[in-house]
């Protein structure tokens, strides 16, 4: 017999992924699950096993700081504090007393009903459901190892660092040594140094809450122990409602509804739509920033305009370039639907004299004038749900349903590079799905060498559409670089758009067969390289020059077609 060959960490990797998945579906499917149970123990044992680089040290003993700034961003501020967590769907909160806790990294309403539980509305879908249970797991294995590093073995005292820590918590004000003192306590605590904590301090300190930090060591900590000495076990439950309603597409069906009653009310359903998946703000700025601000910035290059209007402190230029967009045919749609989606339309037949930087050809009648759609972007498996019920034809009362004129869709994002650095160029030539087969290969108008010159690298090929990007490590990254795939980089959206455009395009036939295509993104981070991930932060204006640069070629593309 031959030997049998050993798996490789990418394959294994891979099956880790894959049980976090079954596992999570099952408990959405059963309905609840303790963290600390059966359950839960096969989802941070896959987690461990997997050991993203997200998560940087959460198979070693010490704590992860980088990876638990990463999380309390995406996850509602108290979270550490609430023994119970549910997901629930949309039931109407928002018309309660309750005020909403929205994450400042992710759009998502929570809401706290008392000092132990939180309920976290999903709305966008199963991605949703796996980014945070992915991120508690993650919570709970770091309160693990604080429990195990405080409690003193087989008895339920626990040491003094911990002591110490809880009365520095109990006190309403620290003078800066009673924090620094609190810090070192901490430090030994975390097993990590006096200089790592201090800097994660800063970190989460607020005016409101300047001793967050140190609260929120002291609460994962607090729950484990009373786990451990009480048997109070923490729990985390799915909604009746939310089981019911998830992969009906009610949000995205009702985002879409909304948009369609905009565009037939103001005549736009069956002009030319150009979709755009994109932020809030780079295609209005790139239509109109340089001549709304040719007094303020008269020989200034269009990137330091942009780069003043992403600052937080030009409030009244971006006031200034929002009143020019709408004085020459833009609209804005706030989203109600709770897909977290807004919506801007231009409609090119609007616009003023000398208002726009952009020309359209001469001679095109104002009933073929382009309509630009920009939608914010889409969360994972949301982007198949909106993109989907957007493209579906429109039943306006009891007439006849009405197609729209889709001329275009491109997708803007940012995403994951394996070889480059933050801000560099991916343009796509296929989506691989990760943990299948499904491969989606497309004809993609726009190519590297619209962007060469620029002073940005710039790759093609295959992207990878990951099930979440919190789970990846360099053992399957590396695999899908190196080998025969190809890939250049991973994203969570890619595959859901193409799916929903190709089924509408080729098979249901409610958009033009010949729909043109463009995908591109720029580096958010680079996961094979250690200090580049998500986690160690985000791209700042770094981001300002590839964002613009992407936006204009699609434009450009849109306006000479």
């Amino acid at each position: 017999m031959g030997k049998v060959k050993n798996t490789t960490r990418a394959q294994e990797s891979t099956n880790a992924i894959e049980r976090l998945y079954i596992t999570m579906r099952h408990l959405f499917n059963r309905g609840f699950y303790k963290p600390s149970g059966v359950s839960g123990e096969a989802l941070r044992n896959a987690l461990l096993l997997l050991r993203p680089e997200i998560y940087g040290s959460i198979a070693e003993e010490k704590a992860e700081l980088n990876g638990l700034v990463y999380v309390l961003e995406r996850l509602p501020e108290g979270i550490e504090q609430c023994r119970f967590i549910n997901l629930t769907s949309d039931e109407g909160y928002g018309t309660s007393h309750f005020k909403p806790i929205i994450p400042p990294k992710r759009r998502r309403n929570c809401y706290r009903i008392d000092h132990e539980q939180m309920n976290i509305e999903i709305t966008r879908g199963r991605s949703d459901i796996y980014d945070i249970l992915t991120h508690l797991t993650f919570l709970f294995i770091e309160s693990q190892k604080i429990c195990k590093r405080v409690l003193i073995e087989d008895t339920d005292k626990t040491i003094r660092d911990w002591d110490k820590l809880e009365a520095a918590v109990k006190k309403t004000k620290l003078t800066q040594a009673e924090k620094e003192v609190a810090l070192i306590h901490v430090a030994n605590i975390l097993g990590r140094s006096f200089t790592d904590v201090r800097e994660v301090y800063e970190q989460f300190s607020t005016q409101r809450n300047p001793e967050r930090f140190l609260k929120i060591v002291y609460w994962l900590g607090k729950l484990a122990i009373e786990e451990e000495t009480t048997g109070e076990k923490r729990a985390i439950t799915f909604g009746v409602l939310l089981r019911e309603r998830l992969g009906h597409h009610i949000h995205g069906e009702r985002w879409a509804n909304t948009i369609k009653e905009v565009l037939t009310k103001n005549e736009l359903l069956q002009r030319p739509i150009h979709i755009i998946s994109a932020n809030m703000h780079s295609v209005m700025n790139s239509l109109f920033a340089r001549k709304a601000l040719a007094k303020e910035f008269p020989d200034k290059d269009s990137l330091e305009i942009y780069e003043a209007l992403s600052s937080s402190k030009n409030e009244a230029l971006r006031e200034k370039v929002i009143n020019m967009a709408k004085k020459n045919g833009m609209i804005s749609i706030a989203d109600v639907s709770g897909t977290n989606i807004d919506v801007q339309i231009f409609d090119m037949a609007k616009l003023g004299q000398d208002a726009c930087c952009y020309d359209l050809p001469k001679g095109i009648p104002e009933d073929e004038k382009p309509v630009i759609f920009v939608m914010d972007y889409a969360f994972g498996e949301q982007a198949y749900e909106t993109i989907d019920e957007l493209l579906k034809p429109y039943k306006i009362k009891k007439k006849e349903k009405v197609l729209m004129d889709v001329a275009s869709i491109s997708i803007m994002g940012k995403a994951g590079i394996l070889e480059g650095g933050k801000g560099d160029l991916m343009i796509p030539s296929a989506h691989l799905f990760e943990g299948t087969a499904d491969n989606y290969p497309f004809k993609n108008e726009l190519c590297a060498k619209d962007f060469e010159g620029y002073g940005l690298k710039v790759l093609e090929g295959t992207m990878v559409t990951v099930l979440g990007t919190s789970l990846q490590n360099k053992d399957i990254l590396k695999f899908f670089h190196e080998s025969t795939w190809n890939a250049i980089g991973l994203e969570m959206e890619g595959v859901h758009y193409q799916k929903a455009i190709q089924s509408a395009s080729k098979i249901r036939k409610s958009i033009r067969e010949d729909v043109k295509v463009r995908y591109a993104y720029y580096a958010s981070d680079n996961p094979l390289e250690t200090g580049s991930t998500l986690a160690s932060g985000g791209l700042g204006t770094t981001g300002v020059k590839p964002t613009y640069l992407i936006t204009d070629k699609i434009l450009e593309q849109i306006f000479n077609t």
